[in-house]
């Protein structure tokens, strides 16, 4: 957008309407002398464009604006310009559709102005508008360098600076709209604090009251509702009771009743049982009396009492041979003792023998070797004396020297061979061992710690067997306990309904004390399972009844063992069994022999449940068929059987039977589970015991393992090191030197040896040789000490015989005492043998005594038992007696107990009579007072509906009516009535304010946000503008002053938002100052920062007012250049009055005065 037409009439010294065009679109230059309206022209423009502040147009008011202050008959200043605005990317927002923009501006004398665009008035604010979206903002005019700028620019402070900087980025409209922005929130603050002080000193407080007597007013309602509701439940409760009250009343009185007919027939049955049982006693008494009568009893007794006497002399007589056995076996034992002894001193004698022995023989040897000394120096002494052996002798010492000599000399050849060969492999044997020397240490190394490994082993002393052993079994218990656990599972499948399972009813719960179902308790031998049917049928149920130590323990099994099914526990503290008497017993038995049992003398229990099987086996009878069963139930026994084949019969007359029970086999089968549990465990007994060995044994088989491995590994390595030796040459040289070694020292000692036998032949022939000289010489001197030595030999022979003797006689002395010794150790050993015969036949005899004994015993046991027959068939019939009488005390009991109940009962259905009455009464005076009674009994107790009883304690609900009435009254003389009006109008004013205080709070924190954003988007703009003013306002500079260069830079040490500096450097001199520079440099300094800044946001158009006013013709020359190269795209109106400026221009005007009016020409 771009001024193409400029029309201005009544405008300052412009009286008549001048109308300019032709405007070119990039240089336009204004020149005139001064005084003829150049500035005016400039003026104009800055009025069209908004400007609001009088001093810039150079005036004082708006009446200075139009001409002559319109004293000329001018009463309106009116400026249009036309622009240009086909270059849509560039037009204002929402005039992208005009070619041409048409704005004017009036101003009348009164100082009011208007504007028009396009020919439409417009407002002010849209105009400003207009143009701040084209970069031509009037109140930040950028484009717009006036007259003094420049030296105004030249005494800028760097804050003022980057105002400059500020103000091309924009930011200072930031601020305007930042300091409005402060404006408001201190506004908002103030709203705030009203609208608080508002709510705190009057509406909370009012509300706070109001809602108190809110709180009371519905409190009353509730108290009056709930008075009400209370009252009718009350009633209708009440009636609800007194209709109960006949309902049961007329219930009981038929159960009394039947009660009542029922009692009186009981005690009438009871008279006849008691004069029945008393019959019987009758005739059990006459039976007593008739088996004591037959003398039975009396013999028994006296057979026991013999039999007795004949068990304590046999008892004696074993107790005898007892201690007869015992002295034979101490008599065994002292000479055990003296046999001990005497093998012990034997040993030392033999030890004793065996050293003189050798003593004996050594001194022999000597003797026998001397004595054959004496016999050859005598038969030398014969030779010499005969003469005749002699020569041969010496030819035999020669013989043997001369054989010696050629040993010698042989042997001599090999040691001279053997050691040349030595030479030839010892150097190769020395440098074998130097080879071998690492593999030898080796193997020594491997060898040592094979021996230590060994003894380790040994050490252990742990036989690989017992391992083998302990896994053995303790893999065969393992499949015993699993095939045994299997038959386990499937029988207990079969028994599910024994299976009794609970949980702990507390931490510390003793399971102890929960002894097992009655079927589990009970131990049925091999023999007697062809009970078992009649026994399951004997117990019934109670065969599922759990027996429990005592009430305790049951009661917390019930409350809290959270037991899956119904069971009924048995404590065994309260449980009073019915046993049969012993005479009943013995009556059955005599009645039916060997086909009657008790059921409870068939099985076994532990002793602590005793209690139990007596309850559920003490009463019945087991019988072997029908026809013994009915003898007993039915007979004079009368008590209850079962037959094996499960058939019940009752005293009372009731028959059950007739098929096999669902439950058969049960007992057979629970003592199978019994066996194999008993066999489980004894098999994990054993196998624990296996597991424990193993455990035990782990620590030294793991170390024996270890060791194992460990020495078979150095074995194999000592193997191959010794096959390595073995095979290596080197191994091979040193074996064949140690070999030669050897052969040279078996060929030495050969020497040695020949050596010393030729020696001694030698001597021996010059023995001779001398001996035949000097016997030839000296014969009878010879012969007389030859004989001299053997005369002396023989003294030394004679002296030594006796020592010889002396100590063979010791010899044989030890000998004859060994023997001695030995033969009395044989004779201990046939006492020995006496002494065993002796206990076998005192032992033989003590069991031929106890054999006897145990006859004895016998008939003494079968004598007692028939004799406890009698003696319990007395005895029963004295229990039975007692039984009878204690029947007819408890029968008796119980007519009296009904005598009284039935006196009670009369009595309860008078007074039920009494309050049947009363309720009726009751019933009609509630309906006739009370309406709705009639309406809603119906409804009376039932559930979901106000008259539920269930939802609140009735016993308590009078009391409550009472409080809530005396509350209800005090509470009416205070109670506002009209609160709840009042509070709902004060509720929505509070809640407005609420929502008004939010709102403003809300604004508030808007507009605080929008401030920290627009001042971080100054600082990035800010940042933005000085870079790029920077990087203009250097090359500026230098085009207008060569060689120079200049930058913005802000003050040291500090941040850009604290102000810019400039600075300068001329021909590559720094200039530490501006104060440095002339007048001149310092204007261009200054021009150049103004239009560096021009560039940052080109504008449309740019208005400069004799800016080179300050400067020479060649800086003006050079201004006019830069305006054409560097600012293309903009148009520029320049006010110059110098040739170099405008010059360059592509348009010029010329104003004129003339007659006091400005024009253009």
């Amino acid at each position: 957008m771009r001024i193409e037409e400029l029309i201005i009439e009544g405008f300052k010294s412009y009286a008549v309407r001048t109308h300019i065009t032709g405007w070119d679109p990039e240089f336009n230059a204004i020149t005139g002398l001064n005084g003829t309206g150049k500035s005016n022209v400039l003026d104009a423009i800055c009025f069209v464009l908004g400007m609001t502040k009088l001093g810039q147009l150079r005036a004082n008011n708006m009446q200075d604006l139009i001409y002559k202050r319109g004293q000329a008959g001018i009463t309106k200043a009116s400026v249009t310009i036309i622009f240009n605005n086909e270059d849509h990317s560039k037009s204002p927002v929402g005039f992208e559709q005009f070619k041409q923009i048409t704005v004017t501006r009036q101003v009348i004398m009164s100082g009011q102005s208007k504007y028009l665009v396009n020919g439409h008035k417009a407002q002010q604010k849209d105009v400003t508008t207009l143009f701040q979206s084209v970069q031509l903002s009037i109140d930040n005019p950028h484009f717009l360098i006036m007259q003094g700028k420049i030296t105004k620019v030249l005494n800028m402070k760097p804050p003022e600076i980057l105002a400059m900087i500020e103000e091309a980025a924009g930011t200072r409209m930031f601020e305007d709209r930042k300091e409005k922005a402060l404006k408001t929130i201190a506004k908002k603050e103030k709203k705030v604090e009203e609208i608080t002080t508002l709510l705190h000193e009057e509406i909370e407080p009012k509300l706070e009251k109001l809602r108190t007597e809110k709180r009371s007013y519905l409190e009353f309602q509730k108290i009056s509702t709930e008075i009400e509701r209370l009252n009718h439940l009350i009633f209708a409760y009440e009636y609800k009771k007194h209709e109960e009250k006949l309902r049961k009343t007329d219930a009981d009185f038929g159960a009394k009743k039947d009660r009542i007919e029922g009692l009186r027939a009981s005690s009438n049955q009871l008279k006849v049982e008691i004069d029945y049982l008393q019959s019987n006693i009758e005739q059990t008494t006459a039976k007593k009396e008739k088996e004591l009568g037959n003398g039975k009893y009396n013999a028994l007794g006296e057979r026991v009492k013999e039999l007795s006497n004949e068990v304590v002399r046999i008892n004696t007589k074993c107790d005898l041979k007892k201690a007869s056995i015992d002295k034979e076996l101490q008599n065994k034992q002292s000479l055990i003792s003296n046999r001990n002894e005497m093998t012990q001193g034997f040993a030392k004698k033999k030890s004793e023998y065996e050293k003189l022995q050798n003593k004996f023989e050594q001194i022999k040897k000597s003797h026998d070797a001397k004595q054959e000394q004496v016999r050859k120096e005598e038969e030398l002494l014969q030779t010499l004396t005969t003469g005749i052996f002699v020569f041969n002798f010496l030819i035999e010492a020669k013989s043997i020297a001369t054989q010696a000599l050629t040993a010698t000399e042989q042997a001599k050849i090999q040691v001279t061979h053997i050691k040349k060969k030595l030479s030839e492999l010892e150097p190769l044997a020395k440098a074998a061992q130097r080879d071998n020397k690492g593999l030898t240490n080796e193997l020594e190394t491997a060898r040592k710690i094979v021996n230590e490994l060994k003894e380790s082993l040994d050490g252990l002393n742990w036989d690989l067997s017992i391992e083998a052993d302990l896994l053995k079994r303790k893999s065969e218990k393992q499949a015993i306990i699993r095939q045994l656990s299997e038959n386990l599972d499937s029988l207990t499948s079969q028994l599910g309904g024994l299976e009794f399972t609970y949980t702990d009813p507390s931490p510390s719960f003793d399971r102890s004390k929960v002894k097992g179902l009655i079927a589990e308790l009970i131990k049925l031998d091999k023999d007697k399972e062809t009970y078992s049917t009649a026994l399951e049928i004997c117990a019934g149920d109670r065969l599922y009844n759990v027996v429990v130590e005592n009430e305790v323990v049951a009661t917390q099994l019930f409350e809290r063992g959270k037991l899956r099914r119904r069971f009924t526990l048995l404590p065994l503290n309260k449980i009073r069994p019915y046993v049969l008497a012993a005479a009943k017993i013995s009556a059955a038995k005599k009645l039916a022999p060997g086909k009657v049992d008790l059921a409870l003398s068939l099985i076994n229990a532990d002793r602590e449940v005793a209690l139990a099987m007596e309850h559920a086996f003490g009463s019945t009878f087991i019988c072997a068929d029908a026809e013994t069963a009915k003898k007993l139930t039915f007979g004079n026994v009368k008590a209850r059987s079962v037959t094996l084949d499960g058939d019940v019969y009752d005293p009372s007359g009731i028959l059950q039977g007739g098929s096999k029970p669902t439950s058969s086999g049960l007992l057979i089968k629970m003592q199978r589970l019994r066996v194999i549990k008993l066999e489980i465990n004894e098999h994990k007994r054993d196998l624990d015991k296996i597991n424990a060995e193993l455990q035990a044994a782990q620590k030294t088989i793991a170390k024996y393992n270890e060791l194992k491995k460990k020495l078979d590994l150095k074995i194999h390595e000592a193997g191959l090191l010794e096959e390595r030796l073995r095979n290596s040459s080197n191994s091979k040289v040193i074996n064949q030197t140690h070999e030669l070694r050897q052969q040279l020292i078996d060929q030495e000692k050969l020497i040695v040896a020949s050596n010393d036998k030729r020696k001694d032949a030698l001597e021996t022939c010059k023995k001779i040789e001398a001996e035949m000289d000097e016997f030839h010489n000296n014969r009878e001197s010879k012969l007389k000490e030859i004989e001299k030595r053997v005369a002396k030999g023989k003294s030394e022979l004679a002296s030594e015989n006796q020592r010889v003797k002396n100590m063979q006689q010791e010899v044989q002395t030890l000998q004859l005492e060994m023997e001695q010794t030995e033969e009395e150790i044989q004779g201990i050993d046939k006492e020995i043998q006496t002494s065993d015969e002796t206990i076998r036949k005192l032992t033989e005899d003590k069991n031929t005594l106890k054999d006897e004994l145990s006859d004895i015993q016998e008939l003494l046991s079968n004598s007692q038992k028939e004799l406890q027959k009698e003696s319990e068939m007395i005895f029963a019939f004295d229990e039975e007696i007692k039984e009878l009488r204690a029947a007819i005390e408890a029968k008796n009991a119980q007519v009296t107990d009904i005598q009284l109940e039935l006196s009670s009962i009369l009595h309860e259905v008078e007074r039920s009579q009494k309050e049947k009455r009363d309720a009726e009464k009751a019933i009609k005076k509630m309906e006739d007072d009370i309406e709705w009674i009639s309406q809603k009994k119906h409804l009376f107790g039932e559930p979901n509906t106000p008259y539920d009883f269930t939802t609140i304690n009735m016993n308590e609900a009078k009391p409550t009516l009472r409080q809530l009435e005396e509350r209800y009254a005090t509470m009416r003389k205070k109670v506002n009535a009209k609160v709840m009006n009042m509070i709902e109008s004060v509720e929505k004013k509070e809640a407005s304010l609420q929502n008004m205080l939010a709102q403003v709070k809300k604004d508030k924190k808007s507009i605080e946000d929008t401030i920290v954003q627009l001042d971080n988007y100054k600082k990035d703009a800010l940042e933005k503008t000085w870079r790029k003013v920077n990087g203009e306002f250097g090359p500026i500079f230098n085009e207008l002053l060569p060689n120079s260069f200049a930058k913005l830079q802000p003050l040291e040490g500090k941040q850009l938002t604290d102000g810019l500096e400039v600075k300068v450097c001329l021909g590559g001199v720094q200039k530490k100052s501006l104060t440095e520079l002339s007048g001149g440099q310092r204007s261009l300094i200054a021009l150049s920062l103004i239009l560096s800044l021009l560039q940052f946001k080109p504008a449309p158009m740019y208005i400069l007012d004799e800016i080179d006013a300050a400067l020479d013709l060649s800086h003006t020359q050079n201004i006019g250049q830069l305006l054409k190269s560097r600012f293309k795209g903009s148009q520029f109106i320049v006010v110059s009055l110098k040739d170099g400026m405008f010059n360059n221009a592509n348009v010029l005007f010329r104003t004129k005065f003339r007659d006091g009016t400005s024009y253009i020409g």
